[in-house]
């Protein structure tokens, strides 16, 4: 897209998403992040695993050259459309299974359900794999 189209999605974006909570509509935003290192191990099994192989393209193996700049691409669009209606929640995701089990605690926790109350498991996540937005910042700043 321009940059033109780019900076209006990043402005028009938290609107759109305040529109859909208004009408009651559950809204949750996570990103899954990996480290630069699980990255490359990913590509590398994916590259050798033929299970796997259908998973990987020359695009990522291109985009991997890339990976700051993606960054401070994915910090902007944090910042921009992170809100208290709907924040980001930045999830761990090097370890794929833990990633993915906090994430559905997390939305079981925000989802009410028949039960729910009798089930005696926690629903809370681990703060040191999802984190929201904000505070993630404020770690890093310290």
């Amino acid at each position: 897209c321009t940059s033109e189209q780019h900076q209006r999605f990043l402005r028009q974006c938290p609107m759109f998403e305040q529109m859909l909570v208004d009408d009651g509509i559950l809204f949750f935003k996570y990103y899954l992040s990996i480290s630069k290192e699980t990255q490359v191990k990913r590509f590398e099994t994916r590259d050798t695993d033929p299970l796997k192989r259908w998973k990987f393209s020359p695009i990522d193996k291109e985009a991997q050259k890339y990976f700051d700049q993606y960054t401070k691409a994915k910090e902007e669009m944090f910042s921009r459309t992170h809100t208290p209606y709907t924040p980001w929640m930045i999830v761990d995701a090097n370890d794929k299974k833990v990633a993915r089990l906090n994430i559905i605690r997390d939305i079981l926790l925000h989802i009410e359900y028949d039960g729910k109350q009798e089930t005696g498991t926690s629903l809370m996540t681990d703060p040191n794999i999802m984190m929201i937005y904000s505070r993630l910042v404020q770690n890093m700043a310290e």
